[in-house]
């Protein structure tokens, strides 16, 4: 191997995982983490690290693997990140670190997020235990969501000395990384859950259970039980559908309701009481990478999956890497390819999709290509399960039982991107439930941004 490539991460073969929820991804084994981390040329004005929406000093945690101080490269991250197992599986680094990497100018970009998944990894097969290096403050803070954008900013913090509480609506913390990724891109009980707790070890308590806005309100919470400061990380949940006919039939799913029946409710294993049908062809209309996700997960359970997407290949939002799988596994790709009914037989159930073919004309306010039907190409294709994954967005049920707080015309909370600031004193948020669906990381540096509003915010009242 020459300095120019990247060493090759091992992965599960694709015929065997398609059978399975086994994790793809096998990672790095140490020898090749410290090789792959020499590649590094730890520059002095590190790109990288701009790169990097929560800031993580990526050299130097690459450089402490490269000399095999696995545990310094672990507190190198700590003090940026909460979640370095998960951001190295789930983040699009090639867009981020990755993309920015000067040996990839010449070569192929150093595997950053392949080298961080086996920092986190290596922590925690070696029982590392996170440090809160400060004293507590006693001022409260409720934080909204048990998500990337919750466990980060409770995280932060946390090692600022704040008394934390997360609430979080589900029976089990974690967010969209429970129950919106799937179990072989992102193993729950041994990943999710041990970061998870990696932040309960700094202090934060979490709450499950608990609705904002039903259980208990923003403003009793402030008013009642004497929080200062309130992080709204409530994620965008809320799917999005096409209305067109025939999708109220049976056998019609939105993505979030498939991948949280399967993720979190276990629905792929046999011995848990909560199958999902899926019967032998699906279709799954989108191209980003929740319409992956829920392709992925049908595939495994048995059908003939297909993608419904009304742009070419090169518009394609989801990550390279996940198409990539995805065609390997077998997934049919309909491309150029728009849903105009979802077709209906006598018992109500879904028989099959029409669908008419698409062009590419001048490019929208997305930047991407407008998609143009193609007159009389209409075509029928059977299927007997169709899962929408056109995209998500922010439950209103915060927004409409807290006073004074603003939201845009797509139902966000308005929040400044800077610090998080909403309308409402005190009140600051993040994530989806302001920008709409995103990834993992950005929602991350999202809730980091309102830790230091937050902090700012408390410090001042303080004074």
């Amino acid at each position: 191997m020459n300095g120019m490539n990247r060493v090759p991460v091992k992965e599960q073969d694709p015929k065997t995982r398609a059978t399975n929820f086994e994790e793809v991804c096998l990672g790095y084994a140490e020898e090749e983490a410290m090789i792959e981390a020499a590649r590094c040329l730890n520059c002095k004005n590190p790109r990288c690290v701009a790169g990097c929406p929560v800031s993580i000093d990526i050299p130097g945690f690459i450089q402490a693997v490269k000399a095999g101080n696995h545990e310094t490269a672990a507190g190198v991250i700590a003090k940026s990140s909460s979640l370095p197992s998960i951001c190295g599986r789930v983040c699009p680094q090639e867009t981020q670190c990755e993309g920015v990497c000067v040996r990839g100018i010449k070569g192929e970009p150093v595997a950053i997020g392949k080298l961080e998944r086996f920092v986190g990894d290596w922590s925690r097969e070696h029982n590392l235990v996170p440090e809160n290096p400060s004293k507590p403050n006693g001022q409260k803070v409720a934080v909204i969501g048990s998500g990337p954008a919750g466990l980060t900013c409770a995280g932060d913090l946390a090692k600022l000395g704040y008394d934390v509480t997360i609430f979080e609506a589900l029976h089990e913390a974690g967010g969209v990384l429970v129950y919106g990724i799937p179990e072989f891109r992102l193993p729950k009980d041994s990943v999710v859950a041990h970061e998870v707790d990696n932040v309960r070890k700094l202090g934060v308590r979490i709450e499950t259970d608990t609705i904002i806005g039903k259980t208990v309100s923003i403003d009793e919470l402030m008013e009642e039980e004497g929080y200062e400061a309130v992080f709204i990380g409530s994620g965008a949940g809320l799917p999005m559908f096409m209305h067109i006919p025939g999708e109220t039939a049976s056998g019609v799913f939105s993505a979030n309701e498939f991948l949280t029946r399967n993720n979190l409710m276990k629905a792929f294993r046999p011995e848990y009481d909560t199958p999902i049908h899926c019967g032998k062809k699906a279709a799954v209309v989108g191209g980003g990478n929740v319409a992956m996700d829920a392709a992925r997960t049908a595939l495994r359970l048995g059908a003939e999956t297909h993608i419904i997407y009304r742009r070419s290949l090169e518009e394609l939002p989801a990550r390279a890497e996940e198409v990539h799988h995805a065609k390997e596994e077998g997934i049919i790709f309909n491309l150029l390819t728009n849903p105009t009914e979802i077709l209906v037989d006598e018992s109500g159930w879904v028989r099959g999709i029409r669908v008419i073919h698409m062009e590419l004309g001048e490019p929208d306010a997305s930047g991407r290509r407008r998609p143009i039907p193609i007159a009389g190409s209409e075509e029928e294709i059977e299927v007997d399960t169709v899962i929408m994954a056109l995209g998500t967005s922010p439950n209103p049920l915060i927004a409409s039982t807290t006073e004074g707080l603003e939201v845009n015309r797509r139902g966000c909370i308005a929040a400044d991107e800077e610090l998080g600031g909403t309308s409402r004193e005190g009140v600051f948020a993040g994530g989806d439930a302001v920008s709409g669906a995103a990834t993992v990381i950005l929602a991350m540096g999202a809730g980091k941004a309102a830790a230091k509003g937050i902090d700012e915010y408390l410090r001042g009242r303080r004074a």
